[in-house]
């Protein structure tokens, strides 16, 4: 089983058929997914938050620039870490006016809690515990619960009031025939922080064609 099929139990069979395609992704496989598109639009908070963001760019994490039909790409390829663990790789990239930027982060299957952890940017020193749901249009949701830090000898869970929430909605578009994602990120004190939402149609290829962005370092959090 894939860490999506065990993360959603019995409720994945109720996904859209072309969502469960595209989170049927393992190593058994061998099968990875290039998602290419356009965001209709990338948002930030006010002003005060562009020095948070901005911190993120140095590990991939968030970002301060905003834009509409903004082009996209998400890659998504399944691989065994150092530690063994099955991952998915999740690397977003935003081809921003002048500038690129990049989302990344890697997606294991914790068996104690039976949930998905993801450990984000370049260097996995923060990592979130991940809520899943089946959205009624066969869709689904992801939603952030307890953040956990991991940063030299410092190892600390991180206070609501300082991380917030993050939550993923993605769905298929029969009309469109493509992919909806809708992305926000909010704090309990500052509210909405950063968001987009778009569009992108995914290809199917062979790990042979393109393997995963890894981290430069690779941690165990959970």
């Amino acid at each position: 089983m894939t860490i999506f099929e065990r993360a959603f139990g019995t409720d994945f069979a109720r996904l859209h058929p072309r969502v469960r395609q595209r989170l049927s992704l393992g190593t058994a496989s061998g099968i990875g997914m290039v998602g290419r598109g356009v965001m209709d639009r990338i948002w930030r908070g006010p002003s005060y938050t562009t020095p948070f963001l901005r911190l993120g760019t140095t590990r991939h994490i968030l970002f301060p620039e905003q834009g509409e039909n903004v082009p996209f790409t998400i890659e998504n390829h399944p691989y065994t870490d150092s530690f063994g663990r099955e991952t998915v790789s999740f690397v977003r990239t935003f081809e921003l006016p002048g500038k690129r930027r990049r989302f990344d982060a890697q997606m294991v299957f914790d068996a104690a809690t039976g949930r998905i952890v993801d450990y984000l940017g370049t260097h996995q020193h923060v990592a979130a515990e991940l809520r899943v749901s089946v959205r009624e249009d066969g869709g689904f949701r992801i939603s952030s619960g307890e953040f956990r830090l991991r940063e030299g000898p410092l190892r600390t869970v991180l206070p609501r009031r300082i991380c917030g929430t993050a939550t993923v909605d993605e769905w298929f578009d029969e009309e469109l025939g493509q992919f909806r994602v809708e992305v926000v990120v909010a704090n309990p004190r500052f509210g909405p922080v950063f968001g987009y939402h778009g569009r992108f149609t995914a290809t199917f290829v062979e790990q042979g064609a393109g393997g995963a962005v890894k981290p430069l370092r690779e941690k165990v959090l959970w």
